[in-house]
This record gives C-alpha cells, structure tokens and sequence, in this order.
C-alpha cells in the first residue's frame, strides 16, 4: 500500500476548499483573511483589469441558512453608500453552491494595528469619529452592526476610515427593497433565536451578551463604539476598570464620554452614534461635552489650553509695554 504524503495530503485539501473561479471573470490570486463563515481572497476583475476582495463562504459551510445569510448581508453593504462603508460589487452562486461577493479592496492596517503605531490621541479620536459617522450612517438606514470592534475596522493607505464585516447586522427598520429576494430576506430581518448570544466577546452590550435579540437597537452598537473608545484610549481590551486608572494622561471628559456610551443601561447611554460623534468633536475643539459637568477652575484651564497662542500674545504685549514704560524713564 502506498501511503500518502502530509504534504501531498495538505494539497489535496487545499485544492478540495478551494473555489472554482473559472468560470467568472475573477481570478482568485491569494487568501488575505478567514474566520467565521467565510473566507475572503484577494482576487483579480478580469474585466476591469483591477484588483478586488471577494469574500466567500466556507466549504463547510453550505447550507440554505447560510447561503442566505451571505446574500443577506451582500445586500446590506450594497445598500449602504458611505465612504466609510466598503462597496460591494458584484454577488453570485459558484458551482458547488458557494455564495460569494465582490468588493473593493482596501489597502491598509486594521484599527487596532494602527493604534500601536499612533501615540496621538488627537489621530485616534478623529479616526474613532469617522467610525461614529458610518456607524450613524447605517442606523439612519436601519441597520445596526452587532460586531463593531477594532479589527473589524479599516484605516486605508490614504488615511480613510472604513467599518468592516456586516456579516451579522440586523435590520431594524425595512427600505424599498432591491429586489424580491431581499424584500423576502428583509421582512425577516434576524434569523436568531433569544438566547442567541451573536458579537465579540468585551465588545458586545450587556442586552446583547444576554442574547436578547429583541432588545438590540441603536444604543447596542453605541456600547460597541464605547468599546472601541476604551481601547483606542488606554491601548487595552475593555474591562470594568475606569480609562484613568490605566492611563491618568485621559482627560476627565474622554473618559466621561467613554462611560457613557458603555452604560450598563441602555437609557444612560447616547441615544444615537452621531450624538457620541457629536461629542467627540467637541472634545476634540476643546469644547464642554455633554457627557461630563465641568468646574469652575476646569472651564478655566480649558479655555486657556484652547486661546494658548492668544494667551501668549496678550502677555507679549504686556511684557513689552513694561520694557517701554521702565526705558522711557531711565
């Protein structure tokens, strides 16, 4: 009996799980990432002579649910223009009863890997606030995220901000419907049971680690963005711990702000993710935010730290009228 090689035996199933592009116009060139329920590849658009991600789904995965559940959320992306939102191009059925789709593919580093080169908590928070608005985008059109967390984030090569993996988004709310197929998918918008508990662990709501489905909104995806805040601010996985207790150099409003969008209760939360962005720009222009009560002496220093430069001026000034005043006498 010849036996059968561990190398040669890898190969075989490398080839058994491979998709069969060739009768598309893509040409799959190298696998970029996989996880979940799908595999995404970086592929070649035959036509347009361009590269592009195709994400499908897994071997072993082929059953109606899931099938759907790709088509489902293929549908979703396309619906969402935003810059912050990566565009689908194309969806499709391969022979083996694989669904995959055609996106746009970002060059770039994921948020947590881009974190660890950027110190500047003034970078962070402006890349945190364009995640805020294309999460704010998405609730506007009724869906939420579930899953937001920092690898589920993109910075691209010229400084874009773009929110990945809708693979477990849920539809509030229905929209005119591209077609039969996704009105049918968006009039059953979870296909989750209660008790299902869907997201990343640390990121998640207390509602949604509890597999309330019927209890996820808006205020959900909030906690999640809060979540990211926490890491973007102390460099760590969120926890019960305050920002300031890891890092004293967080000032008291961004930690504020943090704690908010990541109330145990959903009514002590922002009411909506463009609120929280809202309040990350002021933060950001040395503004009060709402989520935090100033002191009289904190108003102070903070309108200093705001007006340096005029601060500098006027006591320039005043140094010069002295030096005037005292040589004009001697």
């Amino acid at each position: 009996m010849k036996w059968i090689s561990d190398a040669r035996l890898d190969h075989l199933r490398e080839l058994a799980t491979t998709p069969d592009f060739n009768s598309t116009k893509y040409r799959l060139l190298n696998e970029l990432a996989s996880g979940g329920m799908g595999t995404v590849y970086l592929a070649e658009d035959g036509e347009l002579n361009r590269q592009i991600a195709i994400k499908v789904l897994n071997a072993t995965d082929i059953t109606a649910d899931l099938r759907e559940r790709m088509v489902r959320e293929a549908q979703i992306i396309a619906q969402l223009e935003h810059p912050g939102i990566v565009p689908v191009h194309d969806v499709g059925v391969l022979p083996d009863g694989r669904v995959f789709y055609a996106m746009k593919y970002v060059r770039g580093s994921r948020l947590d890997e881009y974190a660890a080169r950027i110190d500047s908590f003034g970078d962070r928070l402006r890349k945190f606030q364009s995640v805020c608005d294309a999460v704010a985008f998405a609730h506007a059109h009724g869906v939420i995220h579930r899953d937001l967390k920092p690898q589920n984030i993109m910075i691209g090569s010229f400084g874009e901000v773009l929110v990945l993996d809708w693979g477990v988004a849920k539809i509030l709310r229905q929209r005119e419907p591209v077609s039969l197929e996704a009105d049918t998918l968006i009039k059953n918008p979870d296909d989750t049971r209660h008790g299902t508990v869907i997201g990343t662990r640390n990121y998640m709501s207390p509602e949604q680690a509890r597999g309330e489905i019927n209890e996820l909104d808006e205020r959900s995806d909030v906690y999640s963005l809060g979540a990211v805040l926490y890491f973007l601010l102390t460099n760590k996985s969120p926890s019960s711990a305050r920002p300031r207790t890891i890092n004293p150099k967080i000032s008291k409003a961004a930690e504020a702000i943090c704690l908010r969008a990541m109330s145990p209760e959903k009514t002590s939360r922002y009411e909506t993710a463009a609120e929280l962005s809202s309040d990350i720009g002021r933060l950001l222009d040395a503004e009060p935010v709402s989520a935090y009560q100033e002191s009289v002496v904190e108003k102070v220093g903070r309108w200093a730290g705001k007006n340096r430069f005029l601060i500098l001026l006027v006591l320039a000034y005043l140094v010069m009228r002295i030096f005037l005043i005292f040589t004009s006498r001697s």
